[in-house]
């Protein structure tokens, strides 16, 4: 599994504990490529670097009409982007970027990840921010410590959806070509008849989607990362967006939801019940808002679809009922986050509440 990360790494240390608890020692805008591989319950970690064998090198500028000043300082972040799209294509998956929440170290980021990819058919790149539970202290402090690393790491995030963007349009171009050519070639007496046989076409062979899942504080993140009006966010990069049990501020969040783009759909998933955010509104004290993943008013925000997973069996007062028992138990919940990690539209198959304007699983 890759992952991308702003955490400092400590060449020093050995598997999970080369990930530290602060960020890059070059700041947090900082990027690295991380290969994490296991061996039963032991993980080695891959520290990556941009260079790649010249062949490697030749092979990715043939075979996608690169320059070499197009691949200067991408040559490892393009091959590794290449092989998991190009799995993709072969294992009919879907790629999902997770970003995880409040106080998670490396070991809960990556099992996460790898339940992820058990459950769905998924391949998963984490991006990982130096989320530490507020390190030598704790409570209050520590959950206001993480708050802060969050918001000072949305340059980074920024950064990865630049490339994600960048790398999928430089896969995607020779075959919208082709299809271009080939719709045009049938119809070429009629723009908007070879118009509509592309995006034939194209639903037909682009299988693969790209989608983000924002867990807990990952949506505190991802508020920042989407409030500068030049924000990658604010471009066509993932199909689906899915908030799931956001630890932002219920009131308000129309102001920044509304900016984000997507190419299917932008999801809100609400557990009115969850305790871990109702620990997190009390926390910092009583100025602390509702959060919007636990919240059933002010639903406003004009692009976003609410899902109310409150009623679903088994979802309880679970904070992470995309995993485990939820799922486990619960097909209709294991199904709907199938389709949202699939770039699908699982509020076709809800019921919707138009007194709260939510779709509600049951």
């Amino acid at each position: 599994m890759y992952v991308v990360t702003n955490r400092f790494l400590d060449e020093d240390e050995s598997g999970l504990d080369v990930f530290s608890d602060f960020p890059n020692e070059k700041g947090p805008n900082e990027l690295r490529l991380v290969e994490v591989t296991r061996s039963g319950r032991k993980y080695s970690v891959d520290l990556l670097d941009e260079d790649i064998p010249a062949a490697r090198k030749k092979a990715l500028k043939d075979r996608y009409s690169l320059s070499d000043s197009d691949l200067k300082n991408k040559y490892r972040s393009l091959d590794i982007a290449d092989e998991m799209f190009t799995r993709a294509v072969k294992d009919k998956t879907h790629l999902l970027v997770f970003v995880h929440g409040y106080n998670n170290d490396m070991k809960d980021v990556i099992r996460t990840a790898e339940k992820l990819e058990s459950l769905y058919k998924l391949q998963v790149l984490p991006f990982s921010w130096p989320a530490n539970g507020g390190g030598p202290v704790s409570g209050t402090a520590a959950y206001l410590s993480d708050k802060r690393d969050a918001r000072v790491s949305t340059g980074a995030f920024d950064r990865l959806l630049e490339k994600l963007h960048e790398y999928h349009g430089i896969f995607t171009f020779l075959q919208r070509d082709e299809l271009w050519r080939r719709a045009a070639d049938k119809h070429p007496d009629n723009h908007e008849a070879a118009r509509a046989e592309y995006s034939r076409m194209q639903d037909r062979v682009c299988k693969v989607s790209l989608n983000l899942l924002c867990h807990s504080m990952g949506n505190y993140l991802l508020k920042y990362a989407t409030k500068p009006s030049g924000a990658m966010m604010r471009k066509l990069v993932f199909d689906n967006v899915c908030m799931v049990g956001a630890d932002a501020n219920n009131k308000g969040h129309n102001s920044w939801v509304e900016g984000m783009q997507t190419r299917s759909g932008t999801y809100v998933v609400i557990n009115e019940n969850d305790s871990a955010l109702k620990w997190s509104r009390r926390k910092p004290g009583e100025e602390q808002l509702a959060r919007l993943g636990h919240y059933l008013k002010g639903l406003n925000a004009d692009n976003a679809n609410y899902l109310n997973v409150t009623p679903a069996a088994h979802v309880g007062d679970d904070h992470s009922y995309f995993k485990d028992d939820p799922v486990d138990r619960n097909a209709k919940l294991k199904a709907m986050f199938a389709r949202l990690f699939e770039g699908g539209r699982p509020e076709e198959k809800m019921k919707y509440r138009a007194d709260i304007n939510a779709y509600e699983l049951r």
